[in-house]
């Protein structure tokens, strides 16, 4: 494949079973160069953040893109209907369909579930509701930057909803479901029945457990407001974050050159354990206290001491993002820490009620089915069209392989897989240069890799999980890493 101009425009051609198709260059998430990422067969996988699409028709087929790409003519060496992006053909309500679905939450499995609900056709009436103000946005985009406008990471705007016959219902919240009788309390005092319901409330701050967490410039992040407020808030002054989560973690770097001062309190031993683990949690700190940010692991907040209403010292806090949720009584099966457990139709215990996002532990099929537990936006995305589809009966099962970023001091970590529990970790690169590729390793294969700076090596690691081929412990090692193709690999 390689990237060729049209006009004013920059186009993937592509060579694929001995013919030429030509596409978008452009991801349609965040723009990447699809020319610099990965073909492997009929699709081509996004550099920066996994996204994939079929060279052949343009589609779709991994998040977390939501558009497709245009499919042009090749009329020798000439390309005709140029455009940037397509919506897969979508349905609408058909009057006629005394049938309802309520999709609880604005995040990015409800919008995914609603789409694909109408590209499958489906005639009924889709209520996605939501307790924020806004239309359903992008929040991997709060952290990294928080000074952004409300209306620039909307995922759609209110006249798709229109055209598609989704209704949104903002700032309502629902406060018990009846599972029997196939209802939902609202916090209006409403009732609503549904033949289906999606639960996909995702996750809320935790306010902190302490005396004074009701001070003023206690602040937590969850809206596009919210991450305004802090940004001004902190601005040449100090600032504590409570959390060394993604959030946590990106808001610090974020803060770096605006704050006076930046101490972070964190409940374990090093930042990312049990995500990105120890070595890079160990990377990232150092790289930030070289920045001057200072921690304090192993601890808590046991008291926050205020004078005329705010926080004496520290003038901002942030606090870490927890789950909280409302089913209690319900009948809906969660297991000791609160997840609710479906299976991988995204199907709870109770017909007719699904779940996608994170709230879910469900089954991940590149580890053999184990039920396990992923906060991630292209994760939720994939969970929310499967949970579509089998509301529908087509019985598709979950297949995705985890596909998550972080940003820290305006570098991209990029991970793929999952390396929960892995024993070994084989490194190629070095941490203090910042360019670097590691494989988690576990009973002497590769269960995720993390990169910085080596596109597209770890799209490519994802391919290899997506067509279920094994990486071994030696092939990691290997000083032969040509099949990761990189650009200074000899192809």
């Amino acid at each position: 494949m390689m990237d060729v101009d049209v006009g004013d425009h920059n186009v993937l051609l592509v060579r694929c079973d001995g013919e030429y198709t030509a596409i978008g260059n452009q991801c349609t998430h965040y723009g990447a160069p699809l020319s610099t990422g990965v073909l492997v067969g009929h699709r081509v996988r996004c550099p920066w953040h996994g996204a994939c699409f079929n060279v052949k028709t343009g589609d779709m087929e991994e998040y977390p893109a939501m558009d497709s790409l245009t499919c042009h003519k090749v009329l020798s060496a000439l390309f005709v209907s140029w455009q940037a992006k397509r919506v897969k053909k979508m349905g609408a309500r058909d009057p006629d369909v005394n049938h309802t679905v309520i999709l609880l939450g604005g995040g990015c499995a409800s919008v995914i579930c609603a789409e694909i609900l109408r590209q499958e056709n489906y005639g009924g009436r889709i209520i996605m509701v939501t307790r924020d103000d806004l239309l359903p946005y992008d929040k991997t985009r709060l952290s990294k930057v928080m000074n952004v406008k409300s209306d620039s990471i909307l995922l759609r705007r209110m006249e798709f909803y229109q055209k598609y016959d989704i209704e949104v219902w903002l700032k309502k919240e629902a406060l018990s479901i009846d599972t029997d009788r196939k209802t939902v309390a609202f916090d209006d005092g409403t009732t609503e029945s549904y033949d289906q319901l999606l639960v996909a409330t995702g996750c809320r701050a935790k306010e902190l457990d302490s005396p004074g967490a009701e001070l003023k410039n206690v602040l937590m992040l969850e809206t596009p407001e919210d991450a305004n407020h802090i940004h001004n808030a902190c601005i040449g002054c100090r600032t504590v974050i409570v959390g060394t989560s993604f959030v946590g973690m990106e808001v610090a770097s974020y803060m770096i050159d605006k704050a006076s001062s930046i101490t972070i309190i964190g409940f374990s031993e090093l930042p990312y354990l049990k995500t990105l683990g120890r070595e890079i949690g160990k990377f990232t700190m150092t790289v930030l206290e070289e920045r001057g940010v200072k921690f304090y692991m192993n601890d808590s907040v046991t008291e926050v001491r205020g004078k005329n209403g705010r926080v004496k010292k520290a003038q901002m806090m942030l606090e870490n993002i927890f789950l909280l949720f409302f089913l209690k009584g319900s009948g809906i099966k969660m297991d000791s820490k609160n997840y609710v457990t479906v299976d991988k139709y995204m199907r709870t215990n109770v017909r007719d009620v699904y779940c996608a996002g994170d709230l879910t532990c469900f089954p991940l099929q590149m580890i053999k089915d184990q039920s396990v537990s992923v906060a991630h936006w292209q994760t939720a995305q994939a969970q929310g069209r499967i949970a579509a589809l089998n509301m529908l009966g087509k019985q598709v099962a979950l297949n995705t392989v985890p596909f998550y970023w972080t940003v820290l001091l305006g570098q991209t970590i990029r991970y793929a897989g999952y390396g929960e529990g892995y024993t070994d970790l084989v490194l190629k690169g070095r941490f203090e240069d910042m360019k670097f590729l590691a494989f988690y390793i576990k009973d002497d294969e590769v269960v995720a890799a993390a990169g910085l700076n080596v596109e597209p090596a770890v799209s490519a690691v994802a391919e290899r999980f997506a067509a279920g081929k094994v990486i071994t412990k030696a092939e990691a090692e290997s000083d032969d890493l040509s099949w990761l193709k990189l650009p200074t690999s000899k192809q």
